[in-house]
């Protein structure tokens, strides 16, 4: 079995519910982009994955959805997000299942496969053997289940990174809802320079700290604690040149004005966790603060804004 597209969410020691679906690869990637997107990321985590994919190299084996939950899930409700995307045959055909920490772990170990964005390479430790002379290479533990970097919102994050480092080398950069820390751990290895990044969850905080010192910039990168940006140390950090913040729109939209007093003036805002249908609605948030859009990069139906500071005068919140 090999994962070809693994969705963040859940730490796994919380995944006790399972939801599962054979399906061809579209229909299997839409399911999982609706259900991560309808469901709390820090109980909810999807994955859509070839379950045999034939010696061809054609990629046209069957694929499977699972979607895992850490409390029972509405079934009903499940099947009826199934349904919109795939029709009411694939809403029937899904099964409910409950599944236990070693599952998921096991599942994650033998499903990392090393994901390219840009000059970086995101692998877990058995994937080492494909990093090659010039990749930018980011290890993350598999069994942590999210964070893992294939998503489509933290490739495009990579992708925003890349072409950011290309033009500046800022003094100064903040990452938002860290999650395993592998942006922060990105712009850590590009800059070489601090990191400030905080996350709501401390279990995602732990993860983040471990997976900075597993890549050997621990002292670049310390995790906090925080609400949005409400942590010390990361009101401190800025102004910031940079900031990061792989989240959801609505979130994104209510941090506008905290981002806005917090970014230096001509300021990269990467900004992801979004879909088609919401990026409006956030362009307008960060208009309001004097912030433009530079830039999009849409993967597997998710999508990445680079978002830059004009300095004029922001709309107080």
């Amino acid at each position: 079995m090999v994962a070809a597209a693994m969705l963040e969410g859940l730490p796994p020691n919380r995944a006790a519910h399972v939801m599962r679906l054979a399906c061809e690869e579209g229909t299997a990637r839409r399911i999982a982009a609706i259900i991560v997107e309808t469901f709390d990321p820090a109980t909810t985590a999807a994955a859509a994955f070839e379950e045999a994919p034939d010696t061809s190299g054609s990629n046209n084996g069957p694929w499977i959805v699972e979607a895992y939950f850490g409390d029972p899930p509405d079934e009903a409700n499940v099947r009826a997000l199934v349904g919109i995307v795939a029709g009411a045959a694939a809403a029937r055909a899904a099964s409910f299942d409950r599944v236990d920490e070693r599952d998921w772990v096991g599942a994650s170990l033998e499903g990392l496969t090393p994901v390219r964005a840009g000059r970086f390479l995101i692998h877990g430790a058995h994937g080492r053997d494909a990093v090659k002379a010039n990749d930018i290479a980011i290890e993350i533990e598999a069994a942590l289940a999210f964070g893992t970097g294939h998503h489509g919102s933290t490739r495009g994050c990579l992708h925003m990174l890349d072409l950011v480092a290309c033009k500046r080398r800022p003094r100064a950069s903040l990452d938002l809802g860290t999650g395993s820390g592998v942006l922060a751990i990105a712009a850590a290895k590009l800059f070489k320079r601090k990191i400030h990044a905080g996350d709501i969850d401390s279990v995602c905080v732990k993860a983040a700290g471990a997976n900075a010192k597993r890549n050997h910039v621990a002292g670049f990168v310390r995790p906090v604690l925080a609400k949005g940006a409400a942590h010390p140390l990361l009101r401190a950090g800025g102004p910031y040149e940079l900031v990061l913040a792989n989240i959801l729109a609505r979130p994104l939209r209510d941090l506008a004005p905290q981002i806005a007093r917090l970014t230096a003036p001509r300021a990269d805002i990467i900004l992801s966790g979004l879909i088609g249908r919401d990026v409006a609605g956030v362009t307008a948030a960060y208009g309001v603060q004097g912030i433009a859009l530079a830039r999009r990069i849409d993967i597997d139906g998710w999508t990445t804004l680079l978002m830059q500071s004009s300095g004029r005068r922001r709309q107080k919140p």
